[in-house]
């Protein structure tokens, strides 16, 4: 095997290894029976500092960035309005998956951050 294919199939097996990938899929979170987290807790505070910049109702056109207009995330219930399991693929942590789509620039969110993101879309967005 040649040096060159050889980087290849060893750069194929780490991606497909990696459970950072940014497209991964559901985090496969769960909501512990005793989980504190709601949206005053830590929603609101996490969707300020890391989503609304974007998605937001206040925004239109080229201020929202390319976000749909319909993912507004500044009240709980425009989060609800968007499914849970989309926000969970693109910016939760779990078990299964550190999916880091989102924000696509910074500041972004620490891994314990996502993992606190997946618990509480698994929890319903309290």
């Amino acid at each position: 095997m040649t040096p060159l294919a050889w980087l290849c199939v060893c750069v194929a097996l780490i991606a497909g290894c990696s459970s950072h990938d940014p497209e991964a899929g559901a985090t496969g979170s769960a909501c512990p029976a005793t989980s504190t987290l709601s949206y005053d807790s830590f929603g609101e505070a996490f969707m300020d500092r890391y989503c609304v910049r974007c998605h937001s109702s206040t925004l239109t056109g080229s201020e929202r960035n390319g976000a749909p207009s319909d993912h507004n995330f500044d009240t709980l219930d425009g989060l609800h309005a968007t499914e849970p399991e989309h926000i969970d693929e693109q910016a939760a942590a779990g078990p299964n998956n550190v999916n880091t789509a989102m924000p696509p620039d910074g500041p972004r969110p620490s891994e314990a951050e996502r993992l606190e993101l997946g618990e509480w879309v698994a929890c319903g967005m309290p």
